[in-house]
C-alpha cells in the first residue's frame, strides 16, 4: 500500500477530544447530574407520558453536524428536544409493558461504566471480574450446578438465540458451525407455549431451523402449556420421522404473566432427550422472594435460563443474561481464536476465558457494573420484596375490577399483569377499548397497553415499577371508568 503524502499538517490543531478547559465541564457535569436526580425525584409531578410534538420531531432530522458546539448548548437541546418524551417506564403510572423503572442508583453506575469505557470482550482487567461474580451470583440465585455458565446480553431476545444455538450444538455436534444444518439438522423440531414470546419463533429462523420447526402448543384456561397437548404433539413428530429436540418453557407469560409448570416441563424433556430451556424474561426473578418461589418449581433443572435485570430488577436498559448448566458445551459453541486474538499468560492478554467465547460479541459494554451496585446496594431480599409489592398491587387491581360493574376481569393474576376491559353497549367493544388506552395515554394520566385474549381486546396492566403505589392504582381505575363512560356516550 503506498503510504499516504498529502496529509496536513496538524501539529497547530487540537486534535485530541478532552475539554479545554476543565474546570468549567465539570461545572457543566455537577450541573447534569443535579438536573438528573432532580428529574427522578420529582416524576410524580409529570405527566406519566406525552407525545414527542412535530417540531420536535423536525429538529431531530437535522443533517450531521459538520462544526462543533458549544457542551452547553448541546445540553439544553437535549433538555428541550428528548428529556420530556420519555417512554414513560421511570414513571410511577407506567403500567403498559414490563420495563424497569430504573433507580438512581443505576443511573450512577452506567456513568460510572462510561467513564471506565470498558469493552468486555476479553483480556483482562477488572470489569472482567466483576461480570464473573455477577454471573456467579446468577448461577447461585437459580440454584444451577458448578461448572454452568453464563453472560450478559443486551436482553432475553439474545439470550434465547444463545442458549438455542447451544442446544442445536448438543444435538448435532459441533460440526454444525462449519457444516450447517445438514440433513440431520432439517429433521429438528422445537416446542413451546402458543403465549410464548415471539422472539422465540424469531430464534428458530435465525439459527437456520425456521419458523415452521417450531409447534406451539396450546395453552389451558390460566395461559399454561398444556402438558397433555404437548405430549401428543412430540409423539406425532416422532412417528413422522422427525426429531425433538428442545423445549422452551415460559417463566411469566408476555400477555398475562402466566407460569408454564416448569416441573412438568423438566420431565417430559428428560423423558424424550430434549434440550429444557426456560425463557424467564422478568418471572425468572420470582425465585428472589419466598413468597412467589413456588411458581418457578423446576428452573433449577433447566439447560438454560435467559432473564432480564433491565426488568424487574430495574436495572438501567440494556441488561439481559443467559445461564447455561454445561458450561464447557456453551464455550464449545462459540470459541474462535483468531491471531489478533491471541490469548496469553500474562499481560493484557490474559484473563481467558474471554467472553467473546460464550456468544457473538467481541465488543461488548460494562453491564455488569450496573448489576453489580443494584446487587450490593439493594440486596436480593429487599429486591424480592419490591417485586411482592407489585403482585400485591396486581392483586388489589382485580379486587378494584371486581367492584365495578363496568369492569371485567379477561384473564387469572398469576403475578403482576392484569388484563381487564371496560364494558358498554357499543356496536365494537374492542375498539373502545382501544381508544380508551391511547386517550389515557396522551392526557398523561397513565401508561396502559392492550393485548388479545380470546378474540377480546384487553387493557393490559403490568405492574412493574417499584415506585407504584395503591393511590396510582386507584387513578387508573377512575380514568378508565371515566374515559370508558365518556366514549361509549
Amino acid at each position: 500500500m503506498a503510504k499516504r503524502t498529502d496529509l496536513p499538517d496538524d501539529r497547530d490543531v487540537k486534535t485530541d477530544l478532552d475539554p479545554e478547559d476543565w474546570d468549567d465541564f465539570r461545572r457543566q457535569a455537577h450541573r447534569m447530574l443535579d438536573d438528573m436526580v432532580s428529574f427522578l425525584e420529582t416524576l410524580r409531578d409529570r405527566p406519566a407520558w406525552q407525545p414527542v410534538p412535530d417540531w420536535v420531531k423536525g429538529e431531530l432530522t437535522a443533517g450531521i453536524p459538520r462544526g462543533p458546539t458549544d457542551l452547553g448548548d448541546v445540553y439544553r437541546d437535549f433538555q428541550t428536544l428528548i428529556l420530556p418524551y420519555g417512554n414513560g417506564n421511570l414513571h410511577p403510572a407506567f403500567h403498559g409493558w414490563v420495563h424497569g423503572a430504573g433507580t438512581p442508583t443505576g443511573m450512577l453506575a452506567d456513568m460510572l461504566a462510561a467513564g471506565l469505557n470498558a469493552n468486555l470482550g476479553g483480556r483482562d482487567h477488572a470489569a472482567i471480574y466483576v461480570e464473573r461474580q455477577v454471573i456467579d451470583w446468577a448461577i447461585d440465585i437459580f440454584g444451577f450446578p458448578k461448572g454452568a455458565s453464563g453472560l450478559l446480553v443486551n436482553g432475553t431476545s439474545m439470550a434465547n438465540l444463545i442458549a438455542l444455538l447451544v442446544a442445536r450444538a448438543k444435538h448435532l455436534g459441533l460440526a454444525v458451525r462449519e457444516q450447517g444444518l445438514g440433513e440431520a439438522g432439517a429433521k429438528l423440531v422445537a416446542y413451546t407455549s402458543a403465549a410464548a414470546h415471539g422472539c422465540i419463533a424469531k430464534a428458530m429462523d435465525m439459527a437456520g431451523f425456521g419458523t415452521a420447526a417450531l409447534r406451539h402448543i396450546a395453552v389451558d384456561r390460566d395461559q399454561r402449556i398444556d402438558l397433555d397437548a404437548l405430549s401428543r404433539a412430540v409423539a406425532e413428530d416422532r412417528a413422522r420421522g422427525l426429531t425433538p429436540f428442545l423445549l422452551v418453557g415460559t417463566a411469566g407469560t408476555v400477555d398475562t404473566g402466566a407460569f408454564d409448570s416448569l416441573e412438568g416441563l423438566a420431565d417430559i424433556a428428560a423423558q424424550q432427550s430434549m434440550w429444557f430451556h426456560v425463557d424467564g424474561a422478568f418471572g425468572a426473578l420470582a425465585v428472589m422472594a419466598p413468597e412467589l418461589r413456588s411458581l418457578v418449581d423446576g428452573l433449577s433443572r433447566a439447560d438454560s435460563l435467559a432473564f432480564d435485570f433491565h426488568k424487574w430488577l430495574h436495572v438501567p436498559y440494556d441488561c439481559g443474561c443467559v445461564l447455561v448448566r454445561d458450561g464447557a458445551l456453551h464455550h464449545q459453541t462459540f470459541e474462535s481464536a483468531p491471531a489478533y486474538l491471541a490469548r496469553a499468560e500474562r499481560g493484557t492478554g490474559a484473563g481467558a476465558p474471554w467472553f467473546c467465547d460464550f456468544g457473538p460479541d467481541l465488543s461488548r459494554g460494562f453491564r455488569a457494573l450496573k448489576v453489580w451496585f443494584t446487587l450490593r446496594q439493594f440486596g436480593i431480599d429487599r429486591l424480592g420484596a419490591a417485586m411482592v409489592h407489585d403482585c400485591r398491587l396486581a392483586a388489589y387491581l382485580a379486587a378494584r375490577i371486581a367492584a365495578e360493574p363496568e369492569l371485567e376481569l379477561l384473564a387469572p393474576v398469576a403475578l403482576n399483569i392484569v388484563c381487564f376491559r371496560f364494558k358498554a353497549e357499543v356496536p365494537d367493544l374492542n375498539r373502545l377499548n382501544a381508544d380508551l388506552v391511547i386517550d389515557v395515554q396522551e392526557r398523561g394520566i397513565a401508561v396502559p397497553s392492550t393485548t388479545r385474549l380470546g378474540g377480546a381486546l384487553a387493557i393490559r396492566i403490568a405492574i412493574v415499577s417499584h415506585r407504584t403505589v395503591e393511590a396510582d392504582i386507584d387513578r387508573l381505575v377512575e380514568a378508565v371508568l371515566e374515559t370508558g363512560r365518556r366514549l361509549a356516550g
